[in-house]
């Protein structure tokens, strides 16, 4: 009775793990500020904007900043920059979390260049 009360416990810690750490984010900053984001070719708001998924391992996106007066700048990320450490532990008691090991950087940080006036 005992051990089966363990397991119990250990199968509900995992998956409290795996719930809160198959989700990965990256904040999307410009200077100057106020820029449109699009992700994947779709418009998701202005920067500062917080980009959050569930993607697997080696998942790719596309970006593109854009302001007026400023050169648009485009840019790809990949959900392959930095260990998670939940989906790690996870993945000792069962195999599916290793898809969500990796994660993106917290931040990135775009320089747009003002447009060359003819």
């Amino acid at each position: 009775m005992r051990l089966r009360f363990l397991n119990l416990k250990v199968l509900f810690l995992a998956s409290i793990l795996l719930s809160t750490s198959c989700t990965s984010s990256t904040i999307i900053t410009t200077v100057p500020g106020d820029a449109k984001v699009y992700i994947n070719g779709e418009y998701v708001g202005q920067t500062p904007y917080k980009h959050k998924d569930s993607k697997i391992v080696g998942s790719s996106n596309t970006v593109r900043v854009e302001k007026e007066g400023y050169e648009a700048y485009n840019d790809t990320f990949s959900k392959d920059e930095k260990v998670a450490v939940g989906p790690l532990i996870g993945g000792i008691f069962l195999l599916v979390p290793f898809l969500w090991i990796m994660k993106y950087e917290k931040g990135r940080i775009y320089d747009l260049r003002p447009t060359k006036e003819k």
